[in-house]
């Protein structure tokens, strides 16, 4: 029993390195295609920065946790302040990847039981801050869409270079078009093999809908022939 727990537990953590693979190993092919992502993403901002950045899919289990979490540890090994922000209030995962309590997060910062500098973690990956999603509420929409977000906002990009919210996937729920309306564009993650081609331009016109800069979608898990996977960035 004792070995079988030691098992799962070496195995969680095993997952936790894969998932912030641009940290763990910053050499591999893979992390390198995530400082592709965000070479083309300051590039998309050339008339106009982009400091905040919704990222989301069309369904579930699609790598769109994981391409957050490793894209803002990739603009922070560039030397600017970011932050992460887990925007799913209804299955939150970021408290998982990073090893962080998620006693104090978005919800209370959103209902003012928090400021926003008493509820933002550091972690390990220096220059990047977590703000985990909080205590699970009833009325997520409503949270994402009230005044207080707005103004939430605009202080979180005021205090950081550049913020990136992880959202619930976007034809299940308004999440995602809420606060895509409210940051300066977006990007839609696709799994290949996954993803239906309907479910990702239904995604995409929804993000339209919202009247998002919507920037392009990442590609992933697309097993090349040595094994790796391959990331891609493509505009929309």
């Amino acid at each position: 029993m004792a070995r079988k727990k030691k098992d799962q537990k070496n195995d969680k953590m095993l997952t936790l390195k894969r998932r912030l693979l641009a940290h763990n190993s910053p050499k591999d092919p893979v992390a390198e295609q995530y400082r592709t992502i965000r070479t083309n993403i300051q590039f998309s901002g050339a008339d106009e920065d982009i400091k905040s950045l919704v990222l989301t899919s069309s369904g579930p289990s699609e790598g769109k946790s994981t391409t957050a979490a490793n894209l803002a540890t990739v603009y922070a090994q560039q030397g600017l302040n970011v932050l992460l922000i887990d925007g799913d209030l209804r299955k939150p995962t970021a408290h998982y990847t990073f090893r962080l309590e998620n006693h104090t997060g978005l919800t209370n910062v959103l209902t003012r039981q928090s400021s926003l500098g008493q509820a933002v973690q550091s972690t390990e990956v220096p220059n990047l801050y977590v703000l985990t999603s909080g205590p699970i509420p009833p009325n997520p929409s409503e949270l994402l869409a009230s005044k207080q977000m707005g103004e939430v906002l605009g202080e979180m990009t005021e205090r950081f270079d550049m913020v990136i919210f992880d959202t619930p996937p976007i034809l299940a729920v308004a999440d995602a078009q809420i606060l895509a309306n409210q940051v300066d564009a977006s990007l839609l993650i696709v799994s290949s093999s996954k993803t239906e081609k309907e479910a990702a331009l239904k995604a995409k016109d929804l993000l339209t809908q919202a009247k998002s800069k919507l920037l392009g979608a990442v590609l992933n898990n697309r097993k090349m022939k040595e094994g790796n996977y391959y990331y891609y960035y493509g505009s929309n």
